[in-house]
């Protein structure tokens, strides 16, 4: 291999003269070229930018994937450059558990069903959350990654140029300092009742030695000046990019809390659904009789003393009041038949769009203001919902109650 050996000489002056300078200002013994206060501030807005960056980046990979060990996976398989393997959501997978069960039950049972219900509603919400993933990760991670695996890389190459700068500008102004405590040493006029006027030449000789090193001293000051300026230029202008930076981060968090909003809006969304769903089938699990009796307890019990009944608590019978049908108390409503209470009545805003499952209940359109009420012995998730001339029950959970 072919050496450049006055290069190789070059650099490895160049290295020790920043390492004695480096050493001599941390000891104290040698002075340092301040930067100016804007300066200051720039440098420290982006360390202070790159350090919440980081932590930022950390945090919210930790909030989208809470397991270490398939975090290290995925950090391994980007460093790779490879296609991260498709995972399945903690949603997605008691999903899959509810469905098996459900089948191993029997789907028909009352327990059975219930299972591919909610295994249904897990599986939505796990399909919601890998959906957020994604969309988290492309519009909120990927940009933060690119700052520090980019801009900050750059900024950081240049700082340290500029540091190698600055340390070459102050051994020049050091060894210029030096060069002339020399030559006014040298040029001091010399003792003419010295028996030896040879001390006179010496000391005329070395004046101009001396002065032809502060010249060279100059000139590489100047040089060094010069490149110091334009590195801080370059340096100057790229930390006032972070305030781009901020922007761009900016766009990305809103985008990030929008996918956020989304997400939980559809999980809100879905187990209302489920929700309305078990409602529904309340009365037949209070109702049905117990699968696993054997048939002769649908018989006749034997009769036996009013001493050895077990007191058990019946379920309450709604009573019959004005205005209101026994139908009620069975889940039936027929709104012609309902009539608003003297008192009691509300306003209401609705909050979401409703679909109305039957013709008992009432849709509703997400802002309007409709007026509700409650009757006795009725689910208290519903309200009778009137608007205009229609009325209907609604659920609880749609409307914002006003006073």
């Amino acid at each position: 291999m072919d050496f450049n050996m006055k290069k190789l000489a070059s650099d490895a002056g160049v290295f020790f003269s920043r390492a004695m300078q480096f050493t001599e200002e941390k000891l104290g013994q040698a002075e340092k070229t301040e930067l100016d206060a804007h300066f200051e501030n720039l440098l420290a807005r982006a360390d202070s930018t790159k350090n919440w960056t980081e932590k930022i980046l950390r945090q919210t990979e930790v909030l989208l994937q809470p397991n270490p060990s398939a975090r290290v996976e995925e950090f391994l398989y980007e460093k790779l450059d490879r296609k991260v393997p498709s995972r399945v959501t903690n949603g997605e997978l008691l999903a899959q558990y509810m469905t098996e069960a459900a089948n191993d039950f029997g789907p028909g049972t009352p327990y059975g069903k219930t299972l591919i219900k909610v295994g249904e509603t897990q599986r939505r919400l796990g399909a919601a959350e890998r959906e957020f993933i994604h969309s988290a990760s492309i519009n909120f991670l990927t940009p933060l990654r690119n700052f520090l695996e980019g801009d900050w890389r750059t900024i950081s190459k240049e700082r340290r140029i500029l540091q190698n700068r600055r340390l070459d500008l102050d051994a020049c102004k050091a060894r210029l300092k030096k060069a002339k405590a020399a030559e006014a040493k040298a040029a001091a006029v010399p003792d003419f009742q010295e028996t030896r006027p040879r001390n006179y030449v010496l000391s005329a000789s070395a004046s101009a030695l001396w002065s032809d090193e502060v010249e060279k001293a100059e000139h590489e000051l100047r040089l060094t000046q010069t490149e110091f300026d334009r590195q801080a230029e370059v340096t100057r202008l790229l930390l006032e990019g972070i305030s781009s930076t901020h922007v761009n981060h900016l766009r990305c968090l809103h985008e990030f809390v929008e996918s956020q909003t989304n997400y939980y809006a559809q999980c809100y969304q879905y187990m209302l659904d489920l929700q309305k769903q078990l409602g529904r089938f309340s009365g037949t699990f209070i109702g049905s009789p117990d699968s696993t009796a054997s048939p002769a307890a649908a018989t006749s019990p034997p009769a036996v003393s009013a001493a050895t009944v077990p007191t058990v608590p019946t379920i309450p019978v709604v009573p019959t009041v004005v205005g209101v049908p026994n139908t009620l108390a069975e889940g039936v409503l027929n709104p012609n038949e309902v009539k608003p209470p003297a008192s009691g009545t509300r306003k209401a805003r609705v909050l979401y769009d409703y679909e109305a499952a039957d013709s008992t209940e009432l849709a509703l359109l997400a802002d309007e203001m409709i007026t509700v009420y409650s009757l006795p012995g009725m689910d208290p998730d519903w309200l009778i919902g009137e608007r205009g001339n229609q009325k209907g029950k609604v659920p609880v959970t749609y409307l914002e109650l006003l006073s």
